[in-house]
């Protein structure tokens, strides 16, 4: 183990270690991300698990490290490494059990204390600050963190490769996280052995009709899976109260908490975008036919773009671009799939923030993982490797917020630094958001 102390002082006694399966996976056996998957390679999902000290107590990191030994005899693939496929140069996982990063940490702010901060970008001293590559044999895909406040209280946080899934890939591997340490002892797979098929494969590429409009070729990047921009970017999170999405939906009409936030955000930001307004923008939401189990990965989530015509989105009602935004989006899915098989699975794209993107985070089972009956007071997720057209994801609030079964929202912002004022004085004087 190594020690180090952490950039603000905030963080130290940092250690690392690695984790793996508490049985061997066995011999050359792969797991190949599909065209979506691989679309995503560039971005990160960085979840954090607020739980307050009796989840915790009387643990060492020896007790929180045991149940993921079983958890990952099922994530086999998450604890192997990329290679290259020698004829195509596709990227595959070899499922050679090199473990997952652990990361024990220590913080010298009480729970109380961090979480009334709300700094989105502090936040991300929760979480494995690493990217895939510049060396894909060394670099993990997934990375957890336990981080101990001086209360007693825990974060426990995941740097999670997009590659690997979606957040609701992500929230169910939690969730398992959370049964295994109940008892549970999940069926590990009656079959590992794999060969490589996508990777290898000379079939006839299919015929791409239309290019997607959601994602956006950049780098080559190489083996270093990681986006630049050509801004600096900032993002910030807020609250937003159930009396507040009441007075949103009495104002703009019948929708849900997701086509309002995203609707008033995707105007203030035409609004002051320096060059042409965002007419296309992205959305994801949770697919209606996904059916994840426990031990499967993958981008299953639903993906459209949204386009308005020749009306000036600072200008349009909000009832049109709530509704374009609930009925009017365009399938992403099989473009996507068919433009990344053309490349063979090995093309450098941006998704988030290709076009200015809406993330529906609602459906993800975020207080679905508890730790011995504990439940986390509050779950936030966000997004690494966000293009320079910028990203919201709207989530659950914390779970006792609200009043008679009325919940609020958590939305988290990633726009360029000279959008981000703009944005915010307009939350304020128009909606009373700070």
């Amino acid at each position: 183990m190594v020690s180090s102390e952490s950039a603000e002082g905030l963080i130290y006694n940092v250690k690392l270690s690695s984790v793996g399966p508490g049985s061997v996976t066995g011999q050359d056996v792969v797991y190949e991300p599909s065209n979506l998957d691989l679309a995503m390679k560039l971005h990160y999902l960085r979840g954090v698990y607020y739980f307050e000290s009796p989840a915790f107590e009387g643990l060492s990191v020896i007790d929180i490290k045991e149940p993921l030994f079983t958890l990952f005899n099922v994530y086999y693939m998450t604890c192997g490494r990329f290679r290259r496929a020698d004829s195509s140069g596709r990227p595959y996982i070899k499922c050679n059990d090199c473990g997952v990063r652990f990361v024990e940490a220590y913080c010298d702010k009480s729970l109380e204390e961090w979480v009334e901060m709300r700094d989105a970008a502090l936040e991300k001293l929760l979480t494995p600050n690493q990217v895939i590559g510049p060396e894909l044999f060394f670099s993990p895909a997934l990375l957890i963190q336990y981080n101990k406040f001086k209360c007693g209280g825990v974060a426990l946080g995941l740097t999670w490769a997009h590659v690997l899934g979606d957040v609701f890939s992500a929230t169910e591997f939690m969730n398992m996280f959370g049964k295994v340490v109940a008892g549970t002892k999940p069926a590990r797979p009656m079959s590992l052995a794999q060969t490589l098929t996508k990777a290898t494969a000379h079939q006839e590429l299919p015929k791409v009709l239309e290019d997607p409009l959601s994602i956006k070729k950049v780098g080559p990047v190489g083996d270093h899976w990681t986006v630049t921009n050509n801004c600096t970017m900032e993002r910030f999170t807020f609250f937003v109260g159930p009396s507040q999405l009441g007075q949103m939906r009495s104002t703009i009409g019948d929708y849900g908490p997701f086509e309002l936030l995203s609707a008033i955000i995707w105007q203030a930001v035409a609004r002051h975008r320096n060059g042409p307004e965002p007419k296309v923008v992205t959305v994801c939401r949770k697919s209606p036919q996904a059916h994840i189990k426990a031990g499967n990965v993958g981008n299953s989530q639903a993906v459209s773009t949204v386009k308005l015509g020749g009306d000036s989105i600072g200008e349009s009602n909000l009832a049109e671009l709530a509704r374009l935004l609930k009925h009017e989006g365009a399938d992403e899915r099989r473009k996507i799939d068919e433009a990344m098989e053309k490349e063979r699975g090995d093309a450098d794209v941006v998704f988030y923030g290709a076009n200015l993107t809406f993330v529906d985070m609602e459906d993800a089972d975020f207080y679905g993982f508890e730790w011995r009956g504990q439940k986390p007071v509050k779950v936030s997720y966000q997004i690494d490797g966000v293009g320079d057209d910028g990203c919201v994801l709207v989530l659950p609030a914390p779970r006792h917020v609200g009043e008679d079964g009325a919940k609020g929202r958590l939305v988290t912002v990633i726009l360029p630094e000279n959008e981000v004022k703009e944005l915010k004085s307009d939350l304020k004087k128009e909606w009373c958001i700070a």
